[in-house]
Formats: C-alpha cells, structure tokens, sequence
C-alpha cells in the first residue's frame, strides 16, 4: 500500500512538474542583450504592464478604442518588485517621470522608453532605468493588459473596496455604488488604467487631483488584492486555469529560467510592502504634464532597491 501511494505522489509531482513546465515554454521571450545587472542584495524583477493592442479583437475593451485611445505599444504599468530573504517590496515608478531616456540625446516620460514607435522597447526602458535611477535589474516581465483581464475573469472577479460611487469616461470604469465590489476582467482592466479616475461626492462629481500618483496608488491595492487571492487560492484546477491564462499574455527576458519564475512567484504568495511613493514634483512642458524626481528626497528610497 505504501508503494502504491509512493508511486502515485511521485507520478503527480512528475505531472506537476511536466505542466509547469509546459505552460512556462508557452511564454513569449524578448531578447534584452546585456541591460540586465545584479542588485548588491536581493533580486529586482521588472513589472511592465503594457497597453499593446495586438490582442484586442472585440469591439468593447475597456480603453482601447475610440478617440481616448492612443496608439502604438507603451509601458502603462512600470513596478519593481524587489525580492530578498523572504521579503518582497514593491517599487512603483510614475510613467509620467520625466527623465533623460538611454541611447538618445533627449529627455522625456519615462515609459517613452519603451515605446516601439519612437525606436524603443524592453530593453532601453531598462537600461533607462538603471542609468538615470541607479536601479539595477535581474529580471523583466510584461504583460498586456487583454491578458490581465483574463487573468482576473480566471479568479472569479476580484473584490476592491469604494468609498464612493466611481468611474473613468476614458476607459470605462464604472461603480455605481460605494462599498465592496467586485469587478470582473474587463471593469479591472478599466479600473488599473484609470487616469480620470472620478467620485460621486455630495452628489457632484469630483476627479482625483492626484493624477498619475493616485492612479498608482489603485494599481498598488489592485495588485495586493490580487495577490492575495492568489496566495489563498488551494484549489489545482484553479490555478491551473489561472496559470494558463497568465502564460497567454507574458513576455519575459530571455535569460529567466523556470527556476527564476518559481522564486517569483513563490516571493509574490504574500502581499508586497509597498514602498513610499518616489517624491515628485509637477511640471509641464513640451511633453506635456510630466513629474520631475526630488533627486535627493528619493535616495533613501531608491537605495531600498540598489
């Protein structure tokens, strides 16, 4: 009888293994050349959520069509989780930070970096980066945004908390109450995306003044929720389904192995601490409204990451 379990515990940890593994080879890889460093403790992953609408097909994505949506492929999202000693910390950087972009002669938003129609991507977006905020990076993910709302359709929905009615005209969120609600695939996406983000407040209603930082501040509780659904989640079937639908819509550095993604994930089973907000001051120019670093007020919290 012992040998019989021992047979089948081995038979579904080999199983396991062989759709793990057949699931991470699904991934799209992206060649960065040499951008990726070391950091002098603990492991930096790079998180980009890309706006691409190369997966869009239906006529309803919650911003991605019409007049308000713009065009080409820009990084939307730009975190950095930093990993060490069981530890995970969460680094957001505005993609309105108006920095000098590496391999150019000019200065602009950051997530410009990695915009494909003015020449840049994945790897001059790290290099960026690591130059002009002394971050060094080990590792790069992105995901599409379509994809992410898969992956919250594959969790059931997530449930964030309102403190008022809400919505966005541009990409479509809509909260008609306040409270606990639960927002599926395409109200998340609509949700992360918000830069217009607005509250029914004493009947009139009211724009989050914050702009690009307040947009942060929702991306950082959304992902904690996340998270921490998926850390609860012990049902296989389930996180198998969710683990696909991840895979669809994944780009990773060609240097990540499989054990690389498995210490990702299992640093991710706990809520990341997110770190101070990098001091900003506002400004405008011929980029438009961009944010300009408080270089000596952020180092503290730069070294965090280093």
């Amino acid at each position: 009888m012992l040998l019989v379990t021992g047979l089948v515990l081995v038979a579904a940890l080999v199983g396991g293994y062989l759709y793990a593994r057949s699931i991470f080879n699904r991934i799209e890889r992206v060649d960065v050349g040499d951008s990726l460093t070391s950091a002098s403790h603990g492991t930096n992953y790079l998180i980009v959520g890309s706006d691409s609408r190369a997966n869009v097909t239906g006529e309803g994505d919650a911003g991605f069509n019409g007049a308000d949506a713009p065009g080409g492929q820009r990084a939307d999202t730009i975190m950095v989780l930093h990993l060490e000693g069981g530890r995970a910390q969460m680094l957001s950087i505005p993609r309105d930070l108006y920095v000098p972009i590496a391999g150019t002669d000019g200065s602009a938003k950051i997530n410009a970096a990695y915009n494909a129609d003015l020449g840049g991507g994945p790897e001059r977006l790290i290099d960026t980066i690591t130059q002009e905020l002394g971050i060094p990076i080990d590792r790069y993910m992105e995901v599409d945004f379509v994809s992410f709302a898969g992956l919250v359709d594959s969790l059931g929905g997530v449930t964030i908390e309102f403190e008022h009615p809400a919505r966005d005209l541009h990409s479509g969120l809509w909260v008609p109450e306040p409270g606990a609600v639960e927002l599926d695939g395409e109200q998340a996406l609509a949700y992360v995306r918000s830069r217009h983000f607005e509250e029914a407040i004493d009947g009139q209603w009211v724009e989050d003044p914050r702009g690009d930082l307040g947009r942060i501040e929702r991306q950082q509780r959304f992902l904690s929720v996340v998270i921490d659904e998926l850390s609860g989640t012990k049902n296989p079937f389930r996180l198998a389904s969710t683990a696909s639908s991840m895979a669809e819509g994944l780009r990773i550095d060609h240097e990540m192995s499989m054990w690389d993604a498995v210490t990702f994930a299992w640093g991710m089973r706990g809520l990341a601490e997110p770190l101070d907000p990098l001091p900003v001051d506002n400004d405008r120019n011929a980029a438009g409204a961009v944010l300009i670093l408080r270089e000596e007020e952020a180092q503290p919290i730069l070294d965090q990451v280093r």
